[in-house]
């Protein structure tokens, strides 16, 4: 199992590259942060001096989305990273979420962001493709990879997944939806006559080690909101009768609303619905024995990479944990 690390861009950007080259020290082997441009800083003008700053951490967004630039921009982007450092970035990729809600924009649909995986690795990799009805290609790109990770928690998503994503990004460390959604993806991709074992299976959650649960459960507990985001999106499209596992969609009913100026941030007061039993199942807590369990379970349910979400007040403590008594066992 690889392992990586989640950071939100807050200023200032040198924190976040000094926590990278860390994160890399202690073993991480990706460096992912969020993509919202409005509630944190641009982060692919953070990636180059992380990239400067490490020997060989692969990095990228978790999550960007087909929307927030034109995907000749994105793939571009991309593009010039892996020239200057040789091809260690990563797309991960959804629909949408804070970054286009915030500014008063609904997700992508499944339509478009399966168009924009396909454009965006093409221009990445020096193809050719069709861009608003134009032939484009990126002429100097030499030997350019860009792998694509594609989010998902639905059954169409998972399908998309399948059908076309290099990785698959599962926002939650339950087992059991683990299980359902790998299998899922699984299946999809045997129908379109691609490997399975191809795909990369990552699960990207809050952990934190330590000894006090109560504390460590209130630090994380936004963590079920942000999934509670995607989750309402899924109960409005399939409803609760049974297409999405009850695992996941049981615990919103008493959602209301949601302030994205505390997105992703302890301390989340919209947040306050997420009962303990979710932030249990979602995330990792406890000692890094309970943490070594937990991800020896998910490896066992098709678990090839696991993210870390950094967003607690122990964010050095967890990581050098990770890299002395977690990642080795594991």
């Amino acid at each position: 199992m690889d392992f990586g690390v989640v950071l939100q861009t807050d200023p200032p950007a040198r924190d976040v590259v000094a926590r990278m080259k860390a994160a890399e020290d202690n073993g991480f082997r990706y460096g992912w942060t969020f993509d919202s441009v409005v509630l944190w800083q641009e982060p692919f003008v953070v990636y180059s001096q992380v990239l400067a700053a490490t020997r060989e951490l692969v990095v990228g967004p978790m999550v960007t989305n087909p929307s927030t630039r034109d995907w000749s921009v994105t793939a571009s982007l991309f593009a010039t990273l892996n020239d200057m450092f040789g091809n260690r970035t990563v797309c991960g990729i959804g629909r949408g979420d804070s970054a286009r809600r915030v500014i008063g924009q609904r997700p992508a649909s499944l339509a478009t962001l399966g168009r924009a995986m396909t454009v965006i690795k093409d221009l990445a990799e020096g193809r050719e493709v069709e861009h608003h009805g134009t032939p484009v290609r990126i002429p100097w790109v030499r030997d350019g990879k860009l792998e694509m990770w594609m989010a998902a928690y639905g059954p169409r998503a998972l399908r998309l997944v399948g059908e076309q994503a290099d990785g698959f990004i599962l926002q939650t460390a339950d087992v059991d939806i683990a299980r359902w959604t790998i299998g899922t993806v699984r299946e999809a991709a045997v129908a379109a006559g691609r490997d399975p074992s191809a795909i990369t299976m990552c699960v990207a959650a809050p952990a934190y080690v330590g000894a006090d649960l109560p504390h460590q459960r209130d630090q994380l507990r936004w963590f079920g909101g942000m999934v509670g985001n995607h989750v309402a999106d899924l109960v409005a499209r399939y409803g609760d009768s049974g297409a999405v596992p009850a695992a996941l969609t049981d615990y919103i009913k008493d959602r209301e609303g949601y302030d994205y100026a505390h997105h992703g941030k302890a301390g989340n007061r919209s947040t306050d619905f997420v009962p303990d039993s979710i932030v249990d199942r979602f995330c990792l807590l406890g000692p890094a024995s309970a943490h070594v369990d937990r991800l020896r379970e998910l490896r066992e349910a098709g678990v090839d990479n696991f993210a870390l979400y950094l967003m607690h007040d122990a964010k050095d403590e967890t990581l050098a944990a990770y890299g002395n008594e977690v990642i080795g066992r594991v």
